[in-house]
């Protein structure tokens, strides 16, 4: 029992979410900013979107990110990382919400971590964060 006790940090964990969170999104968005954004602007545009909504994927795995590396407007921040992750299962992932990988997992478990993730982190940063 002293071990769990010593284990509670609710804060500690809550921001050990939001920095792993943060900086593996942003691993995402350096790949976007080193790559470009031009196939995302062609699925945009498969469904019928402007193609220059691309760019918003720049707030979503860049900006948002990085806000929340340093603690401030946590709590929009995941958000907008939240529905940059509802953006990337519609355009992307569509086909895969019933598919099991090779290793017997998930085909979508990364994207729903990160979903889930960041709806956790917007519900647990404190207000004014």
């Amino acid at each position: 029992m002293r071990l769990f006790n010593a284990l509670h940090h609710p804060h500690a964990g809550a921001v050990l979410l939001r920095t792993v969170l943060a900086l593996l999104i942003l691993l995402h968005g350096w790949a976007k900013i080193t790559g470009g954004v031009g196939w995302i602007a062609g699925m945009l545009q498969g469904h019928g979107l402007p193609g220059y909504l691309a760019y918003a994927v720049y707030l979503g795995e860049v900006v948002a990110p990085l806000l929340m590396l340093v603690g401030v407007w946590v709590a929009p921040a995941a958000l907008v990382v939240a529905i940059n992750m509802l953006v990337a299962l519609f355009l992307v992932h569509q086909g895969h919400f019933f598919s099991i990988n090779k290793s017997g997992g998930w085909e979508l478990e990364l994207q729903a971590m990160f979903l889930v993730g960041a709806l956790v982190v917007a519900m647990t940063a404190r207000p004014g964060k």
